[in-house]
C-alpha cells in the first residue's frame, strides 16, 4: 500500500493538516534525504532494496511526531517491523540535522537575542481517570492470628 500516493489527491490544506507541514516542505525534505542517501558510498547502499519510500519513510517520520503515535502501531500501518521504524526514524532525523536547512537555533542564539519579549508555554493540565476505592473492590488479607 503506498500510502504517499492517496496523499497526492489532497487539497495543499488538506495535506498540511494531515501530514503536518506545507506540500512544499515535505518536497524540500525529500530532496535532502535522497540527497543523503546518494552521498553515501556505494558500498553501505547494499543489501535489499528498502520496503518503504523516501516519500512513507519521511510520513512514518512525521506522524510518529505529530501525533505520538507508538512505533509499534506504525510497524503495523506500514507493514514494517518495529526495528525497521525505529531506525527509519533515526535516519531521517539525523538526515535532516545534518543538513542544517531544518534546525532551530540553540539557547545561546536565543539567549543573545534581545528582541524576544514573550515566551509562551502550553502547560495545560488533563485529568486522568483513577480507580475508585469502595469496599467491594478490596480484597481482605488472610491473616493467622485471626479467627
Amino acid at each position: 500500500m503506498d500510502f504517499y500516493a492517496k496523499t497526492e489527491k489532497l487539497s495543499d490544506k488538506d495535506f498540511k493538516e494531515i501530514i503536518g507541514v506545507k506540500r512544499s516542505t515535505f518536497e524540500a525534505m525529500i530532496l535532502i534525504l535522497k540527497d543523503t542517501y546518494n552521498s553515501r558510498p556505494r558500498k553501505w547502499r547494499g543489501g535489499r532494496k528498502k520496503k518503504l519510500s523516501f516519500e512513507e519513510q519521511l510520513m512514518l517520520t512525521l506522524k510518529y511526531y505529530r501525533y505520538y503515535i507508538t512505533q509499534k502501531a506504525l510497524a503495523f500501518e506500514f507493514e514494517v517491523g518495529e526495528a525497521t521504524v525505529s531506525d527509519t526514524i533515526k535516519w531521517v532525523e539525523n538526515a535532516l540535522i545534518k543538513d542544517g536547512t531544518f534546525s532551530l537555533p540553540g539557547k545561546k542564539v536565543l539567549l543573545e537575542d534581545d528582541s524576544i519579549e514573550v515566551v509562551l508555554v502550553d502547560v495545560t493540565e488533563c485529568p486522568i481517570e483513577r480507580p475508585q476505592k469502595n469496599n467491594e473492590s478490596i480484597i481482605p488479607a488472610k491473616r493467622k492470628d485471626t479467627q
